[in-house]
C-alpha cells in the first residue's frame, strides 16, 4: 500500500513538521474537511487549503484519521485517543498532542 500523501510543512519522512519536530512527534492526520493528512493544524491553516478547518464528529471518531509517521499504520481516532503508540511498530507518541486533540476532533460526551 502507497503512503498517503502529508501536506504541510513536513521536514521528514516520519512526518515531522516545522511546527512539531521533537522525537515524539510522529503523527499525521487526516482532516475532516478535505480527507488530506498535514502533521499539524498549523500546517493546515498555513497550506492554501482554500477552507477552515473542520473536526471530526463524534459519531465518525472510529474513522481511520491518524497516521503513525514510523510505519504508515493508520489508527482510528479511538484507537489513537486511548494510546500513547504505535500498536502496528511500537513507536511512542507524543502525549502532549493530546492536549490539544479538540482542534481536531469534537470531544465525546
Amino acid at each position: 500500500m502507497t503512503r498517503p500523501r502529508v501536506l504541510g510543512h513536513v521536514i521528514d519522512a516520519q512526518t515531522r513538521c516545522t511546527h512539531y519536530s521533537t522525537v515524539l512527534d510522529v503523527i499525521a492526520i487526516r482532516f475532516y474537511c478535505c480527507g488530506e493528512y498535514y502533521p499539524c493544524h498549523l500546517c493546515h491553516d498555513q497550506v492554501p487549503a482554500q477552507h477552515k478547518a473542520r473536526r471530526w464528529p463524534v459519531a465518525e471518531h472510529d474513522a481511520r484519521a491518524v497516521m503513525c509517521g514510523v510505519c504508515d499504520h493508520q489508527l482510528g481516532i479511538i484507537e489513537y485517543l486511548a494510546r500513547a503508540d504505535c500498536p502496528c511498530c511500537g513507536a511512542r507518541f507524543n502525549p502532549g498532542c493530546k492536549l490539544h486533540s479538540d482542534l481536531y476532533f469534537v470531544p465525546a460526551p
